[in-house]
């Protein structure tokens, strides 16, 4: 085998990957303390999508801008979170040898308020895990959300890989649900042989189809009150904690202090290239550490991974609150664009994810977000610039746009002149064809 040409284009491709990041995070990273307060039939295409944030030159010879709001999983970690990952120390962590996720699992459990976490590859690894210990038998049953990311985006794996059956209670607009209604699906018939047994509830915060609403803590309350008195355990779904703690402007630790589990992801908004954190209870973490093993989740030298996870947790948190500002500000423009056209709740707006709904039969979710996505020259004569943004068709005739550390301010102001730009053509040619 010929390695030095294989040498030398490994080489070239790592060159041109850290210029890349360079140039899209600016060759720097602010340092935060975690206390500091597509056509019709190709939007699975379109929404995997390969991107770039910097400018690049369009084939028509004009340069061209993209804004990618498509989620937050499209972070990219930046030259001190890379740096780290270099220098990590490692071991062997099914041995429990790694020094440095032992370290990141220390320090998440005292920002959770728990006993212990665990580190995992996926908060869809995570959530399985924290169902597969409190559903200590097959045939257990799950009270969640009809909405919930668990339920919806998660492969049901709950029943898949566990023998977990679920039952559903309807999402409100704020991620809450009732609970008189999460009360009568609680079964009473146990150990009959006709029923499963309740076992578990979870909830999602920030809630990720509800537009990123953060859950009320007297929700939390008034919700761990209820499963205590059927000793039921509750298990969060935080792949979004953090932005839900800076958004109440409490430590997550108050918000945790409701459940019993709760599963936290590292790698959107916080920046880190994989990961999530697990936390619960010192023997629920020992039984997780079987439950990842399992399923394929146990990583040797994975200090690598979780020395990004050590600055996504203590650097990265606080910096969300300019995601949230972002976020509002696109919102207002929306409704200050066409309150015709697109129909939102300012109010619902609470942290980085904008939800919107399209109002005109005549436009689709689709063509919207290939309209939002699509870069001409008579765009850049008119803007001076032309961009693209990149945002994800959603559920119920709806739009979702995801705010990260990838998006600046100047990002967020070029995003709302795509959209005036959009929405008057739109409007030109609705006219012309009316």
């Amino acid at each position: 085998m010929n390695l030095k040409p294989l040498t030398f284009s490994a080489r070239r491709l790592l060159h041109c990957r850290t210029r890349r990041a360079n140039i899209i995070s600016g060759g720097s990273v602010k340092q935060w303390s975690v206390h500091g307060g597509a056509a019709r039939g190709t939007s699975v295409r379109y929404y995997y999508e390969q991107t770039q944030g910097a400018d690049r030159i369009h084939p028509g010879s004009f340069p061209v801008r993209t804004v990618d709001l498509r989620s937050d999983t499209v972070t990219k970690p930046g030259p001190a979170m890379r740096r780290a990952m270099a220098e990590a120390e490692v071991g062997d962590d099914v041995f429990g040898e790694d020094p440095t996720v032992n370290e990141l699992q220390k320090r998440a459990a005292d920002v959770f308020g728990m006993e212990a976490a665990l580190f995992v590859p996926t908060g869809t690894m995570s959530n399985l895990i924290a169902v597969m210990v409190h559903c200590s038998e097959r045939g257990d049953e799950i009270i969640v959300g009809d909405q919930s990311h668990l339920h919806v985006y998660e492969q049901g794996g709950s029943a898949q890989c566990a023998g977990v059956h679920s039952t559903t209670v309807s999402n409100l607009p704020d991620g809450t649900f009732d609970l008189e209604e999460m009360e009568s699906k609680i079964r009473h018939g146990y150990p009959d042989a006709h029923y499963p047994r309740s076992r578990l509830v979870c909830v999602e915060n920030t809630h990720n189809i509800c537009g990123g609403c953060v859950l009320p803590l007297s929700f939390l309350q008034e919700l761990r009150l209820l499963a205590d008195r059927y000793r039921l355990a509750v298990h969060m779904d935080g792949a979004r904690l953090m932005n839900a703690a800076v958004a109440l402007g409490v430590r997550p630790a108050h918000i945790l202090r409701h459940c019993h589990s709760v599963s936290v992801c590292l790698s959107k908004g916080l920046g880190a290239p994989a990961g999530s954190l697990l936390g619960g209870r010192s023997e629920f973490v020992q039984r997780a550490v079987r439950a990842r093993k399992v399923l394929g989740g146990g990583m040797r030298q994975a200090g690598i991974l979780a020395a990004a996870g050590i600055i996504a947790l203590t650097d990265m948190v606080a910096r969300l609150e300019e995601d949230h500002c972002n976020a509002k500000a696109f919102a207002r423009a929306l409704l200050q664009s066409d309150p015709s056209l697109y129909q939102l709740d300012l109010r619902a707006v609470e942290t980085n994810i904008v939800r919107f709904r399209l109002c005109d039969p005549g436009l689709t979710p689709e063509e919207f977000c290939q309209r939002m996505g699509e870069a001409c020259g008579e765009e850049a004569e008119s803007l001076g610039q032309a961009v693209r943004v990149l945002m994800f068709p959603h559920v119920g005739r709806s739009v979702r746009a995801v705010w990260h550390l990838g998006v600046s301010r100047e990002d967020t102001e070029l995003a709302i002149r795509k959209l005036r730009y959009v929405t008057q053509r739109y409007r030109e040619e609705s006219c012309r064809h009316a």
